[in-house]
């Protein structure tokens, strides 16, 4: 445990780090733009090119600290492209003279129109907390969503009825799911993992979403949205996500680190497990000062869904004449967002005002406690973002498409599952799915011959290891929105998430193959889904023989004796039963009772 001597050591050395780089590369920091525009790295298109998000997420992945992590591969980035330049360095990283840099992405207006649209939703959670209609739902769904696993499956219907864009499916989802989840004592890291894997993968294999939209736009020669259609059934890991999540919520199983968190939540009552709660403070804070009804809370959140919709397909020309699918092809979703959300803002100002829910004092201190919660989301995708433009000056799409490209005389065979790692890898680098189907389908699209089956099935390892390596990496937008949703800690979601992600993705990737050889979807689609099942299962059987002093779990005999050891499984399984038997007004006492009694000691 960390003293509060060392964090404060932890925290001096960081700072005089961070202070040391920003002497040293602010040396005649203010030069003409010329030299960037001429510039070239000498690193451009190499392997080293996927050296800074590397770094990024290893040190994420081992210090759980993701601002600095993501801060110094921003560094390391911004160093390789200056060619250890300090001056070069300081402004690619911080100045708008190349597209990758800070400036440069806080100023694009999609960018802009995404950290609106997250303020806007952070002031209506606060909003729809301090009015009490967040704890109203959250009674109302103790009587109504009577076992744990309801609320987890709950979650997931939700998730796949906002199927509209992922950026609005995991914010939604995570501020109406989250007073039922938490009631359960479903740990925020699995609400996490649940957000984000109904996100993504059903966008993805939803004919009608901005991530069709945008995949039929990058198809040339052929109509985009019949091929999008026709690769839904092979998109494997996408519907694998969903399969995977279904069956590990139907049988109650969970691995690897989520296991702890999952655990710790049902029997010591911790939602978070670990010291990192970012979003603790806010919630201290939201203090519920109106008497909300249950429907103070699915209003607005109704009212935000269809003013969302509305307003992407506005930006799509659909008020122009456009066909509603065309508006959705041609939409712009952050703006769309931004604009649904500002008018959702207003028509709950307009129900929660004259109906005196919340006074107008109480509606305004909500704004900047909306905006507080946010500001954890929005630092992290500021980094991220950058992180990913110096990535992309760097050349590492150019890199990984030169792979792929000299990989077209392989065996056929073995093209897609070959298409598929490169997609998981290359989305996992730079964080961005939409980048990368939008690098690799230009190049996959021309080799393969059209109309083919084998051209779907590629086409479909491409989209599917995208979302993948989205799903995976820690500067993925979506992942963060997903983490801001649940109200996670960012690495806590990254970390127990990604065993349940390569888990799928392995499943998957042996499916290409026999994809490729089988070409039917009617017989691939079975296959893939037993075979995904039949895996969960023997992890379920892998962990059930783990043995633990009962004496952690407070469990005693009758006579008072605490047994040696009790399978951690059968405990936690007979915990879940007793949860979901709907007995919630127990006290903890006699619920140990109950667990013991049905344990028979």
């Amino acid at each position: 445990m960390k003293t509060k001597s060392n964090i404060k050591k932890t925290w001096l050395g960081t700072l005089f780090v961070v202070v040391l780089v920003a002497a040293a590369m602010s040396v005649t920091v203010f030069a003409g733009d010329a030299e960037a525009a001429e510039h070239t790295s000498k690193m451009y298109a190499t392997a080293w090119s996927l050296v800074p998000p590397l770094v990024a997420i290893i040190l994420a992945l081992i210090t759980k600290e993701v601002y600095s992590s993501l801060f110094i591969g921003i560094v390391v980035g911004g160093l390789f492209y200056a060619n250890f330049s300090p001056k070069l360095t300081y402004l690619t990283i911080f100045t708008d003279i190349t597209d990758g840099g800070m400036l440069a992405k806080l100023s694009d207006s999609g960018n802009v129109g995404i950290l609106i649209f997250l303020v806007v939703l952070g002031i209506m959670v606060a909003l729809m907390n301090k009015a009490g209609g967040s704890a109203a739902y959250g009674r109302w769904a103790v009587k109504a969503i009577k076992t744990r696993r309801g609320a987890l499956l709950s979650t997931f219907l939700l998730g796949v009825l906002v199927f509209v864009d992922d950026y609005f499916n995991c914010l939604t989802v995570g501020s109406v799911m989250r007073p039922v989840t938490d009631t359960h004592k479903v740990s925020r890291a699995k609400l996490a993992y649940i957000i984000d894997a109904t996100a993504a993968p059903i966008c993805i294999i939803a004919p009608i979403s901005s991530w069709a939209a945008a995949v039929a736009g990058v198809v040339e020669g052929m109509n985009g949205l019949e091929l999008f259609i026709r690769s839904i059934p092979y998109n494997f890991y996408a519907l694998l996500s969903i399969v995977a999540m279904l069956t590990l919520t139907i049988t109650n199983t969970d691995f690897g680190p989520m296991l702890e968190h999952e655990r710790n939540a049902q029997l010591n009552n911790d939602l978070y497990t670990t010291d990192a709660r970012p979003f603790a403070s806010a919630e201290a804070e939201s203090e519920v000062v109106g008497n909300g009804k249950v429907i103070d809370l699915v209003l607005p959140v109704i009212v935000l869904i269809i003013c969302c919709i509305i307003g992407m397909i506005y930006t799509g020309g659909f008020f122009e004449g456009e066909s509603f699918i065309n508006a959705f092809a041609n939409c712009s979703a952050p703006t769309g967002l931004l604009l649904g959300s500002s008018a959702a803002l207003l028509i709950t100002f307009l129900l929660y005002i004259p109906r005196r829910v919340l006074t107008f004092h109480q509606f305004m201190e909500a704004l900047p406690e909306g905006f507080k919660a946010m500001v954890p989301a929005i630092m992290i995708l500021t980094f991220a973002w950058t992180l990913s433009g110096i990535t992309g000056l760097l050349g590492a799409d150019v890199f990984v498409a030169g792979i792929l490209a000299n990989s077209t005389g392989v065996l056929q065979v073995f093209i897609p599952i070959i298409v598929f790692c490169i997609a998981v890898f290359l989305a996992f680098a730079t964080g961005t799915s939409w980048g990368t189907f939008g690098i690799l389908l230009p190049i996959v699209v021309p080799i393969m011959q059209t109309g083919s089956e084998m051209l779907t099935i590629t086409v479909a390892a491409t989209l599917a290891g995208a979302v993948c390596g989205d799903h995976c990496s820690p500067i993925s937008d979506t992942t963060i929105m997903a983490s801001t949703g649940a109200q996670c800690d960012h690495i806590n979601h990254v970390s127990t998430q990604l065993p349940y992600a390569l888990t799928v993705a392995a499943v998957s990737a042996v499916n290409y193959v026999l994809a490729a050889l089988i070409q039917n979807w009617m017989i691939n689609l079975p296959i893939a889904i037993v075979s995904m099942v039949v895996v969960i299962l023997a992890i379920r059987k892998l962990y059930g023989d783990k043995e633990v002093p009962a004496e952690k779990w407070h469990i005693q005999t009758e006579d008072g004796e605490t047994p040696d050891t009790l399978s951690e499984d059968v405990l936690y399984e007979v915990h879940m039963t007793v949860e979901d038997s709907g007995d919630f007004d127990l006290s903890e006492t006699e619920k140990e009772i109950k667990i013991s009694a049905v344990l028979g000691i």
